[in-house]
C-alpha cells in the first residue's frame, strides 16, 4: 500500500497510461480495418487479395460459361463488380469489337485490330493496372474478356489505411504525445509546487524564531518529507524550551551566588580592615595590601557577573537621556585620575568640545563602559603605566578614544580573567546604539567609542 502513495507508483501509472493509449489507438485502427474487410469485398473478405488467386478463378469463371451471351458476360461482370468494386471489365469479340464494358475510365477503341490487341496486353503485362485475359468457353470463336484491377487492392490493409488516413493518424499520435507531455507537466508542477511551500515554510520565520510547521496533505515521498520536517521542527521548539529554562536556571543560579558571595567579602573586607590598625611588619603591610587588592578585584568580578546576567535577562535597569558627553567624561575621570597616580601611570587627557556634545545615552550605562575599560587597563595594562584619553570628531561622528601601552589583548597577563568586562562593555555599547572598535598590538591597545552625528542619521 506504502509503494501505491508513493511519486513513482503515480508516474509510472502515468507512462502506462500512455503506453495504452497508443496500444489502444493500435487495436482501434486493426479492428477498423477488419471492419472493412468483412464487409467489403466479398468472397475475399478472410483473406489478403492474391493475384494469382482472381487470375485462377477469372479463367475458370469465363471457361465455364457454355452459352455466351451478352446476359451471361453482364452477369459475370456484376458479380465481379460486387466482389471488386473498383475493378474494371470488357468483352472483345472474335472480331476485334468492344461489346460489354464495366467500370471503364479510359478510352477503348470500339474495334481492335491485332496490332492494338498486341500493344494493349504489351502495355499492361507487370504494370498498373494488374490486367488478366482469359477466352470465353471452350471456343476461341467467342471472343475474350479483360479484368483490370488497381495493384493498391493487393496491398495490405494498414498500407491502405495509412494512405488514405495517414494524416489522421499522424495527428492522433501527436495529440497522444502532447497529452503524455501536459499530464507530465502538470505532475511535476504539483511537485514543484510543494517542494517550493516546504521552502518558503523553512524561511518564514514564527515568533518564536523557528520555522512554521507545514499541514502534510498527502503519503507520498514529499509528503515524509514534510512530516519529518515538522518533527524537526516540533524537536527543536522543545530543544529551544529546555535551553531557555536552563538559562533561566543558570542566570538565577549566578544571581543567587553572586548575592551570596557578597557576604562573606564583606566579612573579609572588615576583618582586613581590622588587621590594617594592628603594627605589622613591612611583609605584612605589603601581603594586606594584596589581599585588598584581591578583595577589590573579587567584588568588581561579582558586580560583573550580576551586571552581564541581568543584561542577558534584559532586566537590567535602562534609563537614557540627554547628557553633555564631554563633561560627563572629563567628570568620571576625576574618580579614576588618583588611581592611576597611584599605580604610577602616565596619564594623557586631550577632551576636545564637539560641534554635537548632547548623547542621548544612560549615564550608568556609558559609566559603567567607562569603568570596565578603565579597570582592563588597570589590571592588564599595568606594564605599560601608560593612559590615554582623547576625542575625535569627524563629519559623520563623534568618538572618545582610551589608549594603553601595554602588551596588547593577544599577550597573556597575570590578571587575564574569563572577559566578561568586556562583553558587559559590548552588550552596553549596542544597547545605547553606539559603536566601537578595539586595535590591539604588542605596543598597546586603543579603544575607540564612536556616536554618530545627527545629521549622519538623517542621510542613512
Amino acid at each position: 500500500m506504502k509503494f501505491f502513495r508513493s511519486l513513482l507508483a503515480k508516474y509510472m501509472l502515468i507512462i502506462i497510461l500512455a503506453l495504452s493509449i497508443v496500444q489502444i489507438s493500435y487495436m482501434g485502427t486493426a479492428m477498423f480495418v477488419l471492419g472493412i474487410r468483412k464487409t467489403g469485398v466479398g468472397e475475399f473478405s478472410s483473406e489478403i487479395l492474391l493475384e494469382s488467386e482472381i487470375e485462377e478463378q477469372w479463367h475458370a469463371q469465363s471457361k465455364n460459361i457454355n452459352n455466351v451471351s451478352n446476359d451471361a458476360i453482364t452477369q459475370l461482370f456484376q458479380k465481379w463488380q460486387e466482389q471488386l468494386p473498383t475493378a474494371s471489365m470488357f468483352w472483345v469479340s472474335e472480331d476485334g469489337t468492344l461489346l460489354t464494358t464495366v467500370n471503364v475510365q479510359e478510352e477503348l477503341p470500339a474495334k481492335w485490330t491485332p496490332a492494338f490487341t498486341t500493344k494493349f496486353i504489351k502495355q499492361r503485362y507487370g504494370g498498373d493496372p494488374f490486367t488478366v485475359i482469359a477466352f470465353l468457353g471452350d471456343d476461341v470463336s467467342n471472343g475474350f474478356i479483360v479484368l483490370e484491377v488497381p495493384r493498391n487492392v493487393f496491398n495490405p490493409p494498414l498500407i491502405n489505411i495509412y494512405e488514405n488516413y495517414g494524416n489522421l493518424l499522424f495527428f492522433g499520435v501527436i495529440a497522444i504525445i502532447l497529452f503524455f507531455i501536459v499530464v507530465s507537466l502538470l505532475f511535476f508542477k504539483g511537485i514543484r509546487k510543494r517542494l517550493l511551500h516546504l521552502q518558503d515554510a523553512m524561511e518564514i520565520r514564527d515568533v518564536d524564531g523557528l520555522p512554521i510547521e507545514i499541514h502534510v496533505k498527502k503519503k507520498d515521498e514529499i509528503g515524509q518529507l514534510e512530516h519529518s520536517f515538522n518533527r524537526m521542527v516540533c524537536e527543536l521548539r522543545e530543544s529551544k524550551q529546555r535551553q531557555q529554562k536552563e538559562e533561566q536556571l543558570r542566570r538565577e543560579l549566578i544571581a543567587n551566588l553572586s548575592h551570596d558571595l557578597r557576604t562573606p567579602l564583606t566579612k573579609v573586607r572588615a576583618q582586613s580592615y581590622s588587621i590594617s590598625k594592628e603594627t605589622l611588619s613591612e611583609e605584612g603591610k605589603q601581603a594586606l595590601r594584596a589581599m585588598e587588592t584581591s578583595i577589590v578585584n573579587i567584588d568588581a568580578l561579582i558586580e560583573n557577573l550580576m551586571s552581564y546576567t541581568l543584561l542577558m535577562a534584559s532586566k537590567y535597569k535602562f534609563e537614557p537621556k540627554e547628557i553633555n558627553a564631554i563633561r560627563f567624561v572629563r567628570e568620571h575621570l576625576t574618580t579614576w585620575y588618583p588611581v592611576f597616580e597611584r599605580e604610577g601611570f602616565t596619564i594623557d587627557i586631550e577632551l576636545q568640545a564637539f560641534e554635537h556634545q548632547e548623547w542621548c545615552v544612560d549615564p550608568i550605562w556609558l559609566g559603567r563602559i567607562l569603568d570596565n575599560l578603565f579597570q582592563n587597563v588597570l589590571r592588564h595594562a599595568n606594564s605599560g603605566k601608560y593612559i590615554g584619553v582623547k576625542t575625535e570628531s569627524t563629519g559623520s561622528y563623534t568618538a572618545f578614544i582610551i589608549e594603553d601601552q601595554g602588551n596588547g589583548m593577544k599577550n597573556e597577563s597575570n590578571a587575564k580573567g574569563a572577559g566578561i568586562g568586556l562583553s558587559i562593555v559590548d552588550v552596553m555599547v549596542k544597547g545605547l546604539h553606539l559603536e566601537w572598535d578595539i586595535c590591539s598590538e604588542p605596543s598597546g591597545t586603543k579603544i575607540i567609542i564612536k556616536h554618530a552625528n545627527p545629521s549622519a542619521k538623517l542621510d542613512q
